[in-house]
């Protein structure tokens, strides 16, 4: 494996031939670009999305090239503030394209997965580890073309996938 920084992550998101996987396995982040807005929402403030600009375009771009882009949350019941922010907002990147299912912990109990937590797997061909810190903040990014690492990733997406429910179905305890 070997460390990469966030701008690789974007480049990958953005340069996929067809589709990008993505686990989240956290309650809370703590991203330096999120808090501003999931503080406007704890206040009742309305958010116009556009930091999410540029995001939403990428994910346009690549439904129209009939490229796909999932992302499922693992998340623990009742959810997080976190998990509700995200939720408020879910039908934003719906919209653009991406699939959001979510699959409460206690499910997640027979699902092997890979110890790091949250990934990508791009194209069936690479994957990107993102380790956090426990305060929720990126510690750092790796990724790795390993077949083996590849195949196992996209084994226990799959399973979390399968077991997981559509944004639009799940209710949130």
């Amino acid at each position: 494996m070997r460390p990469v920084g966030y701008d690789e992550l974007n480049a990958l998101c953005r340069g996929i031939k067809k589709s990008f996987v993505h686990l989240e396995t956290r309650d809370a982040y703590g991203t330096e670009v999120e808090l501003p807005h999931m503080a406007k929402w704890r206040r009742g403030e309305p958010d116009d999305f556009g930091w999410l600009d540029w995001w939403l375009e990428m994910l346009r771009g690549h439904r129209a090239a009939d490229r796909t882009c999932r992302r499922a949350r693992v998340v623990s019941e009742p959810v997080s503030d976190y998990q509700r922010w995200t939720m408020s907002h879910a039908e934003v990147l719906l919209g653009a394209g991406e699939d959001i299912r979510y699959l409460g912990r206690p499910r997640l109990a027979t699902v092997p997965l890979p110890g790091s937590g949250d990934f990508y797997v791009f194209d069936d061909e690479l994957v990107l580890f993102l380790h956090y810190a426990g305060d929720g903040t990126n510690a750092s990014f790796e990724i790795t073309e390993d077949a083996r690492t590849v195949a196992t990733c996209r084994q226990a997406f799959e399973t979390v996938w399968d077991q997981a429910t559509p944004f639009h179905e799940y209710q949130p305890k």
